[in-house]
């Protein structure tokens, strides 16, 4: 054949010349052979050589049962790859394709998966169903679209209508489903336990420590040597407290506070010393990095660390001594920073505040510690208006949290506010953040030190245009070409503070950034303003901090800036683990508030259009923080027409128009807790 150019089976025949019709059937099986080995490509009626077709390397989106698409990196668009084309590959698969010459489907680019390279995973959860014969798994994750056959000595303990997980032994092929065996019986689908459990593993999260590793932690010596306290910088006759959330159980950070003259204090950022106790490449580490994150999930959270060292020996409770790796400043009540120390400090906490309880006495109704939380928050004040002075972004969304019944079932939501005090211990972890990446700032010409920064790149263009009208239809204008972005967004910000769309639009225009990384080069932090930013402050729950930890350790000993081998793709495996633990949490969020919304179906709510598709028109209940939709074609006396690109859908009868952003009156119609959606039934608008 002839390179590049295509033939018909027709021209193929012709030019072979063959002698009889069982021949041309032969040629022809040949050719769907050669299609299917990925020899040949076959776009319409027509087979193309693959000699000078390029294959790519890319991740499976397997967004329906029809098709899928594939994400490459460095394409300007992802690949459309109709489901039989996909060679048996799964959602989140690492995959090696080639596309179609010449071949688009609406618009897009089409093609067909060459290779396999990489299984995302070989273990599923879902709930089973029994047969006399067999079982099938009908796994939890909504874009994987086959059932995992289960033979009858493979069903291990499970019962009809478990969560169970399931592994794979075979993928099978075009005519079979995959084939597995049970290795875990995590409860009945319903109870609290096994549906939490269930969203962890669905994302790839691990939920319980292997005994290995919980020995290992029970090993370290609780005691704090002599020796290791002589090596460090004593801070424990000094002021020094925690201020967290109150349900927290492990403490990262405190903050201690030296009054030096009349405006010059000394602010030690105290953060839990982990690398002391985490020995490099021990089983402790290895599992630390396996997990990359704690994992806050709606009733529980899931530690990066064993409890005894994160909720113990690592975290800063009151009146224990607590190793800690510090960054010192010296500074005024302006936030001018005159010195600044960095090293291993110990330290003895003297009071574990809740952020209620400092706000009590940043709002000046008295208690222990009063005058140095105010001090502290007057820094913080100045410390933050500067920020923003000099480009950081005021995203302020509204969350609500459940109150649980001892089964876990949500019996009330409740709105978390955003006080004083959170914002103080955020500007001091920001300003040891932002001081610690300074450190390696690399200087023209100079061979730096690899790290670990935090980055945040400036937000796609046509992402930010889009968003910009959306923001439109609620009658907001956001000049995205303005020389200032930063100061055009928080402007915006505060045109919407408080409006009924506040929430949406917040929700909206983070989903427009770039998201944030991990990466071994500096290229900025766009949302913060800075130029060089890091994660130092919470190595107990992020992996990140650990590492950085260990570099800033050698720095400070002086030792030779080194290399480390396959930083980049470390920071890549961190950031993944990040982005699965922040979709396990929103899945947890997401079920309870079905969950919560069973109760609820006939109740009559105030809602927000916050989407419009072809189908149904999302809307944001404004009471609970929560999304549910409106099917198009349930509204009844009327027959709508929906117009996504102008962002309505118009009444063909009435000429009712609903558009983004309208309020709306809905009734909760019916719940779907197994897909983790509530139908609304529209009762008016406004």
């Amino acid at each position: 054949m002839n390179p590049g150019k295509g033939l018909n089976s027709r021209q193929i025949i012709r030019s072979l010349a063959p002698s009889s019709h069982l021949d041309k059937a032969l040629i022809e099986r040949k050719l769907n052979d050669l299609v299917h080995q990925g020899k040949l490509v076959k776009t319409g009626n027509k087979y193309f050589s693959t000699h000078q077709i390029q294959a790519y390397d890319g991740i499976v989106d397997h967004v329906n049962s029809q098709y899928a698409f594939v994400i490459v990196e460095g394409l300007s668009e992802d690949v459309m790859i109709r489901t039989p084309e996909l060679g048996g590959a799964w959602d989140g698969d690492q995959v090696r394709i080639q596309v179609n010459p010449g071949s688009k489907r609406d618009g897009r680019k089409t093609g067909r998966v060459l290779e396999i390279i990489q299984r995302k995973s070989e273990e599923f959860v879902g709930k089973i169903d029994i047969s006399p014969r067999y079982g099938f798994v009908i796994p939890n994750n909504k874009k994987l679209h086959q059932d995992i056959f289960i033979p009858i000595d493979q069903l291990g303990e499970a019962k009809e209508g478990n969560i169970v997980v399931a592994n794979i032994v075979d993928w099978g092929d075009r005519h079979r489903n995959p084939e597995g065996r049970i290795s875990d019986v995590l409860g009945m689908e319903g109870e609290n336990d096994a549906e939490m459990h269930a969203i962890m593993l669905e994302y790839g999260l691990p939920y319980k420590f292997p005994s290995k590793v919980e020995k290992e932690a029970n090993c370290i010596p609780e005691e704090i040597p002599g020796e290791e306290i002589k090596r460090r910088r004593d801070f424990r006759n000094i002021t020094t407290f925690t201020i967290d959330p109150e349900d927290a159980k492990d403490f990262d950070d405190a903050l201690s506070l030296e009054k030096l003259s009349e405006n010059q204090f000394r602010v030690g950022v105290h953060i839990a010393d982990v690398t002391h106790y985490l020995i490099p490449d021990s089983n402790l580490d290895k599992e630390a990095y396996r997990r990359g994150t704690s994992v806050y999930l709606v009733d529980r959270t899931v530690p990066m660390l064993p409890e005894k060292l994160s909720n113990n020996m690592c975290s800063l409770r009151p009146n224990e001594d607590r190793l800690a790796f510090a960054a010192v400043f010296d500074m005024d009540l302006e936030g001018n920073i005159s010195d600044q120390w960095f090293g291993r400090t110990i330290i003895h906490s003297d009071r574990r505040f809740t952020y209620e309880e400092a706000q009590e006495r940043i709002e000046g109704k008295g208690g222990d510690f009063s005058e140095q939380i105010q001090t502290l928050n007057t820094i913080a004040e100045n410390l933050q208006q500067e920020r923003f002075r000099k480009g950081s972004i005021s995203f302020e969304t509204t969350e609500v949290k459940f109150k649980l019944d001892e089964t876990g079932y949500p019996i009330e939501l409740v709105p978390k506010e955003r006080k004083e005090a959170h914002k103080m211990i955020e500007d001091f972890m920001l300003l040891a953040n932002k001081k610690v990446a300074e450190l390696f700032q690399k200087k023209e010409g100079e061979v730096g030190r690899d790290f670990v920064f935090r980055v945040h790149d400036d937000p796609d263009p046509e992402k930010l245009m889009n968003f910009s009208l959306f923001a439109k239809n609620f009658g907001y204008n956001l000049n995205i070409d303005s020389r200032n972005l930063s100061k055009e967004l928080n402007q915006f910000n505060a045109q919407i503070a408080g409006q009924p769309e506040e929430n949406v639009l917040q929700g909206l225009a983070i989903r427009s950034m770039a998201k944030a990384k991990y990466s071994p080069e500096n290229t900025g932090h766009f949302g913060l303003g800075f130029r060089d930013y890091t994660h130092f402050t919470s190595p107990i729950r992020r992996y990140p901090d650990v590492m950085v930890h260990r570099i800033l350790a050698e720095k400070l000993q002086g030792e030779k800036a080194r290399s480390f081998t396959g930083l980049d793709k470390r920071c890549q495996y961190l950031s993944d683990k990040e982005k699965s633990a922040s979709e396990a949490e929103r899945a947890s969020v997401k079920y309870k508030q079905v969950e919560f919304m069973q109760d609820q179906v006939g109740a009559e709510y105030l809602g927000i259009v916050s989407g419009i598709t072809d189908f149904g028109i999302y809307v944001e209940i404004s009471e609970m923080r929560c999304e549910g939709m409106i099917r198009i074609r349930e509204i009844y006396d009327d027959f709508f027409v929906a117009e996504p690109e102008r962002f309505r859908v118009v009444g063909q009868q009435s000429g009712l128009v609903i558009s983004m952003g309208d309020q709306v009156m809905v009734e909760v119609g019916s719940t779907d807790i197994n897909k983790r959606t509530i139908d609304l039934i529209f009762i008016s608008k406004g």
